[in-house]
């Protein structure tokens, strides 16, 4: 049984913001960190795997879309996003098998909640969107196979938090770590006995400044402009998204 986890989602490759939460305190004194994916896809891929791999058994990794597609890319698989292209040409191999080996969900029991399931967009699926509006004929269809006594869902993939009930199941969205959107900081999740929803203020100007100077990712310094100063709004990635929610 697990005290206190700590919840971060959609690094996408951000140093300086994953190096801010990594320094919360109540982080640093977390029983567990959980990954809910996308880790690398981003301007430090090499730098955010190695720092996290560091931490040894303190990490508990789950697969996102994105993690996915960054292996898939080292069989020729052309990616979509210029950032991902390049993220997958730097992994070198301990990196490409971590990332392998990841699973789609993970489960574990915390202090106050129960079994606690945590994944990436969906307990099914790496990708598919679920909102904080979605309808519950949706949720229903989303949440089918997951076992009864699972009375809380962790996710992430929409780089938005949020808490919500559905059908006596909390859902949680811990936001994103390195591309927010709707506000700047490196936004998290504490869990245990309750769920606190977190964000971690840092220098962006600094940290906007360190990703273009350290990363070769030829258009670093527009990355850093657009994901860490948070240039989408949370009604912006609604109105994207929702079509993609069956809408």
């Amino acid at each position: 049984m697990l005290n206190r986890v700590a919840v971060l989602s959609d690094i996408h490759g951000v140093l300086p913001a994953l190096e801010a939460v990594l320094a919360e305190p109540d982080v640093a004194t977390a029983d567990l960190i959980v990954l809910t994916g996308d880790i690398a896809a981003g301007p430090q891929p090499v730098e955010v795997l190695d720092t996290l791999a560091g931490l040894g058994d303190r990490v508990c990794w789950v697969r996102g879309n994105a993690d996915r597609e960054l292996v898939e890319a080292q069989d020729g698989r052309e990616l979509p996003i210029e950032v991902s292209t390049w993220a997958a040409g730097q992994l070198l191999a301990d990196h490409v098998d971590r990332l392998a080996a990841l699973p789609l969900s993970v489960t574990l029991e915390i202090n106050g909640l129960g079994p606690v399931l945590f994944c990436h967009a969906t307990p099914r699926d790496d990708e598919e969107v679920v909102l904080v509006d979605t309808r519950m004929a949706r949720w229903a269809e989303v949440f089918a196979d997951v076992p009864e006594e699972v009375r809380t869902v962790v996710c992430g993939h929409t780089h938005m938090p949020f808490t919500r009930l559905v059908d006596r199941r909390l859902v949680v969205n811990a936001g994103s770590v390195g591309m927010p959107y709707g506000g700047t900081g490196a936004y998290w999740a504490l869990l245990g006995p309750g769920v606190q929803l977190r964000r971690t203020d840092f220098d962006v100007d600094a940290a906007c400044a360190r990703v273009a100077a350290e990363s070769t990712f030829p258009d670093a310094a527009g990355f850093a402009d657009e994901y860490l100063r948070s240039r989408h709004s949370d009604a912006d990635a609604l109105a994207v998204f929702a079509p993609r929610d069956g809408r």
